[in-house]
């Protein structure tokens, strides 16, 4: 029967601890949590600022280039006005000589003079005036060279004059061995007299329109035929008549502008627009450096705001998780108390309510065994004849002192378990202490164990039970001393915890326990001293101190040592009701003791 009843009390505690590792493991991994937030709130926090951020970088980068090339094209169109109004100029001023004078007028030498001499005071940029016939004779001629006499009529520009009507050249050197453009109108009169007016123009004017563009030092501009060779001079890229080493795209005659790498290895913005008449082609080259200098400091300016902005979401997140796992922690810490605290009372509820059946099976037998013991001691005492009489009466002694164990187990059993009235009364926590080390003492002083005490000499009465603290300390105690080889010490320390609560703690450098052992302290009949304990002195202690509103809880290291600390409040909890429940059971099971 008893082997019976204890089998059920292990199943319980069996099925508790199953429970209680479940949801041990049921906890979340805090590590793992803490990485996935930080990772989903980092992803949701970054991710709609990298989004904007390369928005807006390419959105500014692409406004701020068309701000800065619109008006690049602008000038670029605006310049290529600029030439062809002086070239329109020149070739409208000599469309007027031809038709404003008479043939036999331009073929004096002294005639052409004057009027060459007019044309250059109102024109800049005249080098020379000649009259050529329709055999391709030059007939006159007004300039520094003797031109007189020449005949141009097998040269492709005379015959493109025959076609158009007129004609304005590529810059070339020819006779007078510097850049010169040379213009021609063909003219008609009445009487179908048919002759071409040749002027040849200085390419410095181009330059001065150049000049006049007011580029910045680092870019350039010129002109260049439709073959690539210069005509005019570029800062970076050649002389006159030389090729050009840039890429230009096909005859347009809107403003382009191109993105290419220079010879120099520079970024650059290439804007060209090609002339109607003459077939040249005005190049602007700009740095892409000096044109994004402000796209380069906001560049500059958005990789720090957006850096910053990281460190920050870095640090909140960082922060945030921390303060929500340890608050999540704690939530998990409070609910592995509690619920230890739950399993704790389950069990000693179960205890209870089993402990009537047990005391009640073992205490009846062992009253039996009892009596049966004593009638057997008396009539072996009346008998003195009787053989071997001092052999049996040790052995009936021996059966009463196995006899008052079993009661002994069974009343601390039922003790576990019972609501025991609280005597309130003011307890010196010092004084007690110090009455307890003085039971202990002489094994403590046999066993070269010290004992020190640090109490709180301002430490406050409290109102509580003094005889169950008492036990409790004393229960502590020895099993302190119990753990220590022989050598060793123990501190004792009390304080005031805060204006509600005092402290005590016992603190060994014992053998120490493992955290799995840590865990079952408190179960009742969970004993470390196989031979010699029963189990219930630490259940006994914690039900104790739970009675009278305080918590206890122990600490350990294997090969370190073991610390109980115990909180107990300055007032009574009121809890001084007698024995109720499983505690009138156990009562009435102690009555039926013998």
């Amino acid at each position: 029967m008893i082997k019976n009843l204890l089998a059920k009390l292990n199943d319980f505690s069996g099925k508790f601890l199953d429970v209680r590792e479940d949801f041990k493991g049921a906890i979340p991994r805090y590590n793992t949590l803490r990485r996935n937030l930080i990772i989903l709130m980092v992803l949701v926090a970054t991710i709609p600022l990298v989004l904007m951020a390369a928005i807006n970088y390419f959105q500014y980068k692409e406004t701020l280039k068309n701000e800065m090339i619109n008006p690049l094209r602008t000038l670029t169109s605006k310049s290529k006005h600029s030439f062809e109004l002086f070239l329109a100029e020149r070739l409208s001023a000599i469309s007027f000589i031809a038709s404003a004078y008479p043939y036999t007028t331009l073929t004096n030498d002294e005639e052409l003079n004057n009027i060459f001499r007019v044309l250059k005071q109102e024109f800049k940029g005249f080098i020379d005036l000649g009259l050529i016939d329709s055999s391709g004779l030059q007939v006159s001629y007004a300039g520094p060279y003797d031109l007189r006499g020449k005949d141009y009529y097998d040269q492709t520009w005379y015959q493109d004059v025959q076609v158009k009507g007129h004609y304005i050249s590529d810059v070339f050197m020819g006779y007078r061995k510097f850049p010169h453009v040379a213009i021609a109108i063909q003219h008609t009169n009445e009487y179908g007299l048919t002759w071409v007016l040749r002027a040849t123009i200085d390419t410095t004017m181009f330059s001065n329109l150049i000049a006049s563009m007011g580029l910045d030092p680092e870019s350039d501009a010129f002109l260049v035929n439709h073959s690539g060779i210069f005509q005019t001079n570029s800062k970076f890229y050649g002389k006159v008549l030389e090729k050009c080493p840039l890429k230009i795209e096909p005859v347009s005659y809107e403003t382009n502008v191109l993105e290419q790498i220079d010879p120099l290895g520079r970024k650059i913005f290439l804007t060209y627009i090609y002339f109607v008449q003459p077939s040249f082609v005005l190049v602007v080259v700009k740095p892409q450096a000096h044109v994004l200098n402000a796209w380069y400091s906001f560049k500059s300016e958005l990789l720090y705001i957006f850096i910053g902005s990281l460190l920050v979401i870095f640090f909140v997140v960082f922060k945030l998780t921390d303060i929500l796992i340890k608050r999540i922690r704690e939530s998990d810490e409070k609910r592995a108390a509690a619920f230890r605290e739950v399993e704790h009372t389950q069990k000693l509820s179960s205890i209870g309510r089993l402990a009537a059946g047990v005391a009640h099976e073992i205490n009846n037998p062992m009253a039996i065994i009892n009596e049966k013991a004593g009638l057997m001691q008396d009539l072996l005492e009346y008998k003195d004849d009787f053989p071997d009489k001092a052999k049996f009466l040790s052995l009936v002694q021996a059966i009463q002192q196995s006899v008052e164990r079993s009661r002994t187990i069974t009343h601390r059993l039922l003790g576990l378990t019972r609501r025991r009235e609280v005597k309130d009364e003011p307890v010196d926590i010092n004084k007690t202490i110090a009455e307890v080390v003085a039971f202990v003492e002489r094994e403590a002083l046999y066993r070269d164990i010290q004992i020190q005490l640090n109490l709180y000499p301002e430490l406050p009465r409290i109102v509580s039970d003094k005889g169950q603290l008492e036990q409790v300390f004393l229960n502590i105690l020895n099993n302190a001393i119990e753990a220590m080889d022989n050598g060793g010490i123990v501190f004792v320390n009390t304080w005031e915890k805060d204006t509600d609560t005092i402290g005590v703690s016992f603190q060994d450098n014992g053998r120490g326990m493992s955290a799995g052992t840590l865990e079952k302290i408190f179960e009742p009949f969970f004993t470390t001293k196989k031979e010699s304990g029963t189990g219930l002195g630490l259940s006994i202690s914690y039900s104790i101190i739970k009675n009278l509103g305080g918590e206890i809880s122990a600490k350990s290291i294997e090969n370190e040592g073991t610390k109980f600390t115990i909180y107990l409040p300055k007032k009574s909890n009121g809890n001084s009701e007698g024995q109720t429940g499983e505690g009138s059971d156990n009562a009435k099971a102690e009555s039926t003791s013998g």
